[in-house]
């Protein structure tokens, strides 16, 4: 099991906005390429010193090749629905294997 984790910084001024998308658009969109098998939004409760609001989505993938299958077939579409919000958010993505789970 994978986790594919992207966090993301967003602009106070657009938060709103932007959370509706994620939650009504992107999360579904991510989902609707069937190379995850759910998804999950926390906001970080820390206060970060460049201001803004962050969050964390963690969407679970049953594999490494299929996380490559998403980088090679959607990432650069999905990346692209983002460009209403751009410059005012930073994200950064990190792969996380599962190593044990309760």
């Amino acid at each position: 099991m994978y986790i594919y984790n992207v966090t993301l910084n967003i602009e106070e001024a657009i938060h709103d906005q932007w959370l509706d998308w994620m939650k009504n658009q992107h999360i579904p969109a991510m989902l609707a390429t069937q190379k995850f098998t759910s998804a999950l939004m926390t906001r970080v409760q820390v206060e970060e010193d460049m201001g803004g609001i962050t969050y964390s989505v963690q969407y679970r993938t049953d594999s490494k090749e299929t996380l490559q299958r998403y980088y090679d077939e959607d990432a650069p579409a999905l990346r692209a629905q983002s460009k209403p919000f751009e410059g005012k958010f930073v994200a950064f993505r990190t792969e996380l294997e599962v190593v044990y789970e309760q």
